[in-house]
């Protein structure tokens, strides 16, 4: 018994009629003249079933999304320091790069300026240049004379004499209008002193010339005798004149900064007159710290050069011969002798100028002095006093 069209139908619209439940039917289709029915399954059962298996997914993937989405975050916290840090740097490299730029462009304005302001100081900067190659060619002749010893010319030592000293003079008279001599006796010189640098000008110039004074000292000693000064007690005298030239070149800048400092200028006020004041006072403060200071290295300098201490005693003939009767340092034979606490022998003007330097015997290492003599090589100092 075949179905008919109309109960096919009927079948159909009742599914139809059940939304809630799936669709499994497919559709038909009735031929009447022949009688055949033909059903085709649609795909509606198996996109049910992916659906469904979606669907049944679809927790686990949220969950898994989820955990993945807290994780990243957490990541993302831990990682936020780096892009601050790089930001950071990132902004260094610009404002660097930026100025860099802002240098590249002002360069040629920067080098007019240059130019103009070294016109403008054209005699101080080639007096500057003139004393400080002055004080280098001095200082290294005298430090080389001294060292010669017995072979020390008399002609070089004259002839630094005479020009450190014409220098000096030269200078004093080519600016005699500015009486810059007075600031070595600690009188005002006649130049402005609310100008700044007016008295780096005087500070400096004065500074030049103590050293020139002292190292034409030096360079009388160079010419005395060996037979009336021996070059030990030279070496004393040295370090004398090198520490007394220090300490005088402290106090000489101090009424020139005290008038410069107490000067009040456009401040024509009680707080301008009080802030002078008080600025000078506390420079004033300052130097005399520095004074106590510098009063202990001078106290040991002086009682170094009254007392002359001796490194060692003199030497026997016995000792001499276990020695070969030859100076280790000079390598030649003994003059005067002198024996150190390590059982070494040496000549006396040699040792005496090792220790100019060194604290150790020269053979074994052993400390022999407490104190480096580094002044009685006749070196002067290159510190420039300012203040």
């Amino acid at each position: 018994m075949q179905p008919s069209c109309a109960h096919l139908h009927n079948i159909q619209g009742s599914g139809n009629d059940s939304s809630s439940s799936p669709r499994l039917s497919g559709d038909g289709s009735c031929h009447p003249g022949t009688g055949d029915v033909r059903i085709q399954l649609s795909s509606t059962a198996g996109e049910s079933r992916e659906n469904a298996t979606s669907r049944a997914s679809r927790p686990g993937s949220q969950s898994r999304s989820h955990g993945h989405t807290h994780a990243h975050g957490e990541a993302a916290g831990l990682e936020d320091p780096a892009p601050d840090s790089e930001e950071q740097g990132g902004s260094s490299l610009s404002e660097l790069r930026y100025l860099l730029q802002w240098l590249h462009k002002s360069l040629p304005y920067l080098l007019i300026l240059c130019v103009k302001l070294i016109m403008q100081h054209i005699t101080g900067i080639s007096l500057g240049i003139g004393l400080l190659t002055t004080y280098a060619y001095a200082n290294k002749s005298i430090v080389n004379q001294v060292f010669l010893r017995e072979q020390c010319s008399k002609l070089q030592c004259t002839w630094l004499l005479l020009y450190l000293t014409g220098s000096s003079l030269l200078l004093y008279y080519t600016f005699h209008s500015q009486s810059l001599y007075h600031s070595l006796i600690f009188l005002s010189p006649t130049v402005d002193f609310m100008n700044f640098w007016e008295v780096l000008w005087i500070v400096g110039v004065t500074d030049f010339i103590l050293k020139f004074l002292f190292m034409g000292l030096k360079c009388f000693i160079l010419l005395v005798p060996s037979f009336i000064m021996s070059f030990k007690s030279k070496g004393y005298w040295y370090m004398l004149l090198e520490e007394l030239c220090q300490y005088y070149r402290m106090f000489v800048p101090i009424p020139v900064w005290f008038r410069y400092l107490i000067a009040y200028g456009e401040l024509d006020t009680a707080l301008g007159w009080t802030l002078g004041i008080m600025l000078g006072l506390l420079y004033l403060i300052l130097k005399l710290l520095s004074f106590f200071e510098q009063w202990r290295n001078f106290r040991q300098i002086l009682r170094i050069f009254f007392t002359r201490p001796h490194c060692g005693v003199p030497a026997s003939k016995r000792q001499c011969s276990e020695s070969d009767d030859i100076c280790p340092i000079c390598q030649a034979e003994f003059q005067k002798p002198i024996l150190l606490i390590c059982q070494h022998t040496f000549c006396e003007e040699c040792i005496s100028l090792w220790f100019n330097r060194e604290k150790t015997c020269p053979l074994c290492r052993t400390v022999i002095s407490d104190h480096v003599n580094k002044w009685k090589d006749g070196a002067t100092s290159m510190h420039l006093q300012i203040f």
